[in-house]
């Protein structure tokens, strides 16, 4: 019986360890180099001032020109970082409340092209 205890104990251990790794996904953004926050790939995350939190206002044209950083389904909000529903019912990240994008001429990691953009968009400073 002590056997059998011990293995169950075992088992329900590392059952317990697999599934915490998984409730703490990555987030989806880091800080960069520069101070900023960025995505994994090094990429600048922005804010725009005519969101609500939690609310992106970005739409059309605007979300061609400022991709939001999508999220899926299975993601869940971790720390500063939430999932809201677009108007489109396409899901995306926020941050501390904000929705975040990135900028269409950003083309390579690093790239902060679109700060202060029409004095609404913003890199993220965390």
């Amino acid at each position: 019986m002590a056997k059998f205890s011990s293995t169950l104990l075992g088992l329900l251990a590392a059952a317990a360890l697999a599934s915490s790794g998984l409730a703490f996904a990555a987030e989806p953004g880091m800080m960069g180099d520069n101070g900023m926050l960025t995505d994994h790939s090094g990429k600048t995350l922005y804010t725009f001032d005519k969101d609500a939190d939690g609310k992106s206002a970005c739409k059309d044209q605007c979300a061609i020109n400022w991709p939001p950083l999508t999220a899926t389904a299975a993601d869940k909000a971790s720390g500063k970082w939430t999932v809201i529903k677009r108007d489109d019912g396409s899901m995306q990240w926020a941050f501390e409340g904000k929705p975040v994008y990135f900028y269409k001429d950003d083309k390579k990691a690093g790239d902060m092209t679109g700060d202060g953009k029409g004095g609404a968009w913003h890199v993220i400073k965390p």
